[in-house]
């Protein structure tokens, strides 16, 4: 018998699911993205939105859904856009059927996060349709046009973002200061761009610093601004200590300034990376107008290193605070009130831990006059020194900066440890091409490890060192700064230069008062 062949016709819709003679209407929503809040962006977009909602709802084999928008977001990335996320949950839960968008473009200009979300969709059935290109992601090609357009799209971010790169480089080398105004408290734009200041702000900013060095801490002034009501940088009626810090260690506020901190790491997810040599850096000094004194910038600087040094021991209750030690328990000295509802109130200062251990400290409490007496007393001794503290700091800060050898040492362990990885590596390739005992192989992978180890150890204290001594030099140069501004001895107490000047004042249990200053010096008061 000849063999016959009969065809049994399609009976299902591919694309509905239902039965070709069963009327279905595929449910449609539309995509409209643009990329700026610029105006005549804005008119663009009305017009996309507008556009899609006449077009959907005029053909009669579709129901109009939706027309999902995002504004002022760009493509690199679907992460931020909440309009194209929403789309496809929804597209995913069975809302939608088709998606129309303008153009590959518009949907996505990372190549990754375009493929990715078309075949998620694919999955569930859903189908896109880029009207410019006229492509039907069901259609056979669709996917390699998609895959061709959409790595198109993401050169020419990666373009625009290299130019605006360069652009913001060009401004930074030529010494062009721009702050984020809006959020930027003491200053606002002026007339031909550069920064001006706002005087009512700039009081806030002097009082955050000059509540700094009379001893309070960052979360202490605040609460006193919170408090106050005055509202913060970002308008918020809350202030926090980091938001503090910030102000107190930002070199705009003395007139001066670092350019391109951060840059952006990758330019699709446009992360942001703390620059930390990777790209220039520019200092303009006198870029704009201060609003704190140079000197008074640099004492904030060297007070916070050194309570950092003191660490969670700084209450920030007064000027001595964390400054005067007791020589017999290490514990700090700290302010008590005598007689606080009399007439005879006063505050002394006295062991924090004189009571606390069953022999009590015999170190005798002083009051304020006292120190500060004591004090003027040990500066002018220092005084009479001073150019051999001078010279003391200067050859001080060569050696600490002479580094040569440290950085020999890292680099010779820099290679030492590549050609660990390399060795590792090419000893690995060989197992998997040659029969090696699995035991022996673990054995030679751990005396890598090991190996590694050991010079990664000793690296990172070098590393560490090399950190420690250029810290130590800066701290010196400050202090020799404010040495060398100092012009003659003194006949009151000068808190600037106590906060500036002594590392701590030790307190023996006979009243003797032993003052350290900053380089290193001591002098008994």
């Amino acid at each position: 018998m000849a063999r016959t062949v009969t065809m049994i016709p399609q009976k299902i819709n591919p694309l509905t699911h239902q039965p070709h003679d069963t009327l279905v209407k595929r449910k449609v929503a539309a995509y409209a993205r643009v990329s700026t809040d610029l105006e005549e962006q804005q008119t663009s977009y009305e017009a996309q939105v507008r556009y899609y909602t006449e077009y959907i709802k005029k053909n009669p084999e579709w129901e109009f859904v939706k027309v999902y928008t995002d504004e002022g977001i760009s493509a690199t990335s679907t992460k931020h856009r909440e309009g194209f996320n929403s789309m496809i949950e929804d597209a995913l839960a069975g809302k939608i059927d088709l998606i129309v968008t303008k153009s590959v473009s518009r949907f996505a200009r990372n190549t990754v996060d375009s493929l990715s979300t078309i075949r998620l969709l694919k999955e569930h059935n859903v189908e896109c349709w880029f009207e410019k290109e006229n492509i039907f992601t069901f259609d056979g090609k669709g996917e390699l046009l998609i895959s061709i357009m959409s790595s198109l799209a993401q050169e020419e971010s990666r373009s625009i973002s290299e130019n605006v790169t360069w652009g913001q480089r060009r401004r930074f080398a030529e010494g062009k200061v721009s702050m984020p105004y809006s959020s930027f408290l003491g200053y606002k734009r002026g007339e031909n761009g550069e920064p001006v200041v706002v005087p009512e702000e700039a009081e806030i900013v002097r009082y955050i610093y000059r509540s700094f060095l009379e001893g309070q801490t960052s979360s202490r002034i605040a609460k006193a601004l919170t408090m106050k009501g005055i509202p913060s940088p970002a308008g918020k009626e809350k202030w926090y200590s980091t938001t503090v810090e910030s102000i107190l260690t930002n070199e705009k506020y003395m007139g001066a300034a670092l350019l391109q901190k951060t840059f952006t790491a990758d330019f699709l997810t446009k992360r942001k990376q703390k620059n930390n040599g990777e790209v220039p850096q520019y200092y303009v000094n006198e870029s704009h107008e201060a609003i704190i004194p140079p000197d008074e910038f640099e004492d904030v600087q060297i007070e916070m290193a050194r309570r950092k040094e003191i660490g969670r021991s700084y209450s920030g209750n007064a000027l001595f605070s964390a400054k005067i030690v007791c020589n017999e328990c290490g514990h700090y000295f700290g302010a008590k009130v005598w007689h606080s509802t009399s007439k005879y109130r006063r505050v002394i200062w006295q062991c924090n831990g004189k009571f606390k251990y069953e022999t009590h400290c015999s170190t005798p409490h002083f009051y304020e006059d006292e120190i500060k007496d004591r004090f003027i007393t040990a500066f002018n001794q220092f005084f009479q020194n001073k150019e051999l503290v001078l010279e003391a700091c200067k050859m001080a800060i060569a050696q600490l900066s002479n580094t040569d050898s440290i950085e020999e040492k890292v680099n010779i362990l820099t290679e030492e440890l590549e050609m660990i990885l390399i060795e590792k590596r090419d000893y690995v390739l060989n197992h998997i091409r040659d029969e090696i005992n699995q035991s022996e192989f673990d054995r030679k992978c751990t005396e890598f490890d090991e190996r590694y180890n050991e010079k990664a150890e000793t690296y990172n204290r070098l590393q560490e060192k090399l950190v420690q001594r250029q810290s130590r030099a800066e701290f010196l140069q400050k202090f020799y700064s404010r040495v060398e501004s100092v012009t003659g001895t003194i006949d009151f107490f000068d808190a600037a230069l106590w906060r500036t000047l002594i590392e701590k004042a030790t307190v023996h249990h006979d009243g003797r008062i032993i003052f350290k200053f900053l380089d290193g010096t001591e002098i008994e008061a």
